[in-house]
């Protein structure tokens, strides 16, 4: 497989565009379950373009945004360099290069599955203050929800080079359980959906690191696949992608 860090080089300006963001309850569940407050320092590990980042920004944090890859870190940079609390830091889960007890939250937004488990474990413990928190997210697109979902899947699983591989749908709470320890951890679920035309449909197929990109022999083919998926699906010209966005926090034991 390729180094996870480099998956994203070519798909910055499509998954700045055409992927969701995180729901504002996100920051509210925080609040309420784990006494988040504006002063709390928050690392970011493998904040991409800053979807998640931003967010906190909103929220009057300071945050590390920690990615390794350096078009997606660039990315970041540019969109958010306006907040005071941004901090771009070159690093990856496994190295933050953060110092020792600096933040009280570590954060992932989309990215969890793409870790070593046990060597990010072990950094954030690292790099937590006693007492830390490290909150989980993804936005999880519903694949059967509707005919049109049900058949983006389908193209998916036909064209993808490496989708089921790389689907973070492979981290079950088995996997979560193992990784929090014997504290646990909690889960909360929000629902959020996009709505695009064919140019934005498109844009949010081509941002997903397992599509083959231009020059690959399924690109034209998958391409004039979504073509026939959009025109028998969409309604006045749009198609809308449905999301459950799944977050869980704890404390690591």
């Amino acid at each position: 497989m390729t180094d996870p860090t480099l998956r994203f080089s070519s798909r910055v300006e499509n998954y700045i565009k055409y992927r969701p963001h995180y729901p504002p309850a996100v920051i509210a569940t925080l609040r309420e379950e784990c006494q988040l407050a504006s002063a709390a320092l928050i690392a970011d590990i493998g904040s991409g373009t800053g979807l998640l980042t931003e967010l906190f920004l909103q929220s009057g944090n300071q945050v590390f945004a920690v990615e390794p890859n350096r078009e997606m870190r660039a990315a970041g940079e540019r969109l958010l360099r306006n907040y005071p609390g941004f901090h771009s830091v070159a690093g990856r889960a496994e190295a933050t290069t953060l110092a020792d007890q600096s933040v009280g939250f570590v954060v992932a937004g989309q990215a969890f599955h793409w870790f070593d488990r046990q060597k990010a474990r072990s950094e954030f413990c690292r790099i937590l203050r006693p007492a830390g928190w490290v909150m989980l997210v993804w936005n999880e697109r519903e694949d059967r929800a509707t005919p049109f979902l049900m058949a983006y899947e389908q193209l998916l699983q036909r064209y993808a080079t490496d989708y089921v591989q790389v689907n973070h749908k492979q981290v079950d709470e088995a996997t979560l359980a193992d990784f929090y320890g014997v504290q646990g951890f909690k889960s909360e679920t929000f629902s959020q959906r996009q709505d695009f035309d064919y140019a934005g449909v498109r844009g949010r197929l081509l941002s997903s690191s397992y599509t083959p990109e231009v020059g690959y022999p399924d690109y034209e083919p998958m391409l004039a696949e979504l073509s026939k998926v959009f025109q028998a699906h969409e309604i006045n010209g749009r198609v809308r992608f449905e999301y459950t966005t799944r977050m869980y926090y704890g404390q690591l034991s």
